[in-house]
């Protein structure tokens, strides 16, 4: 692979170069391909396993810092990390579904979870909902940014250092603290509402 071109790609695909992510896929492909013939998911066919590559090339592309020049390396790590997360997920799956969690004895209606919540459970969620989100509401932009990123886009801490450019224990450590902040608020209101 020509690095340079393929920065040049990325860049473009960034601005949203439809032609140059069909030249980034077709780069891809077959690193994409050799992966995808080595790797076994329970429930995933072969064309299941390539989709999965090309979405987190195509992650790594949005993630990606231009200022490293080093894309190749970072998204064939990604490829690699996503289908060993997706591995773990269906070995943990495995156990907890099918046949390895079906178990038949006189009280199997009792195990069963009951799907009518109760009024007391949806008042106390409601609560609980309204405190998170008074205290989310006294967070800074900066703050706000992080909670998003990483609890409701679901990416890493790790993901949200490498595109601030900062330490990785940093960002642990902003983490850390963000949380207490929202615990601090949500605690206040909640002394003062009972008071």
């Amino acid at each position: 692979m020509d690095f340079n071109y393929i920065e040049d790609l990325v860049s473009k695909c960034k601005n949203n170069d439809e032609k140059a992510k069909e030249k980034l896929a077709y780069e891809f492909r077959p690193l994409i391909y050799n992966i995808s013939k080595r790797t076994f998911i329970d429930g995933y066919n072969t064309n299941d396993i390539i989709q999965e590559c090309y979405q987190s090339l195509f992650k790594s592309v949005y993630m990606y810092n231009l200022e490293k020049h080093r894309f190749v390396a970072y998204a064939t790590n990604a490829i690699k990390n996503n289908m060993n997360d997706l591995i773990k997920k269906t070995k943990t799956r495995r156990s907890t579904e099918g046949n390895d969690a079906l178990s038949l004895h006189n009280d199997v209606e009792k195990e069963f979870l009951s799907e009518e919540i109760s009024a007391e459970t949806s008042l106390c969620e409601m609560c609980d909902y309204e405190d998170l989100k008074l205290a989310l509401k006294n967070l800074n932009k900066d703050e706000k940014q992080f909670i998003d990123f990483v609890f409701f886009k679901n990416y890493t801490v790790l993901d949200y250092a490498n595109i601030k450019n900062m330490c990785y224990s940093t960002a642990i450590v902003k983490k850390r603290n963000i949380l207490n902040k929202i615990l601090n608020n949500i605690s206040l209101y909640y002394k003062t509402s009972n008071a």
